[in-house]
């Protein structure tokens, strides 16, 4: 605790003896004082304590779940009294309609002076998901042949490995 004590007054000290030598705006001190005290949050609290990384290996499974080519599921859309109604016999979950199979951003400029454009990563399974997206696609079964065929939905839906 006196440590922190210390600590706070001398940035204190600082933070007046800059600010004697400079005018800088309401903004930039606001920001300033914001990283300061996150930086001093940090440097009392420390990170959070994670040991068995569960949220990590859920996620793990439902990718590797995803990747099944033979996953049977089951695809519901709801009425306007909340009432389940099937869509379709399906093959694996949707997959949002503006999912892109490859970047669609560039590196607009490469340049030592003003840095270089961060890229978005691809996920694991090499596509780029979206941020949202309303519309999906569903490999449904199709009834008459029982051959899968994507389906375009624009209802939120709910997909699942077995019947509802």
């Amino acid at each position: 605790m006196k440590r922190i004590y210390l600590f706070l007054m001398a940035l204190t000290l600082a933070m007046f003896f800059a600010g004697c030598n400079q005018e800088e705006s309401g903004e930039q001190l606001q920001d300033r004082q914001q990283a300061e005290q996150t930086k001093i949050a940090v440097q009392s609290t420390g990170m959070p304590s994670i040991i068995n990384f569960t949220e990590k290996k859920n996620m793990k499974m439902i990718l590797e779940m995803r990747d099944n080519a033979g996953l049977r599921t089951y695809t519901y859309m709801r009425d306007m009294n909340g009432n389940l109604h099937q869509l379709c016999d399906s093959i694996g979950y949707p997959i949002p309609y503006s999912t892109q199979y490859t970047n669609p951003q560039q590196i607009a400029m490469k340049s030592s002076a003003y840095g270089n454009a961060v890229l978005p990563q691809a996920d694991p399974n090499g596509l780029y998901s979206p941020e949202s997206a309303e519309g999906s696609y569903v490999m449904c079964l199709n009834p008459n042949n029982k051959q899968l065929t994507p389906v375009y939905v624009e209802e939120r839906l709910i997909t699942s490995p077995y019947k509802l």
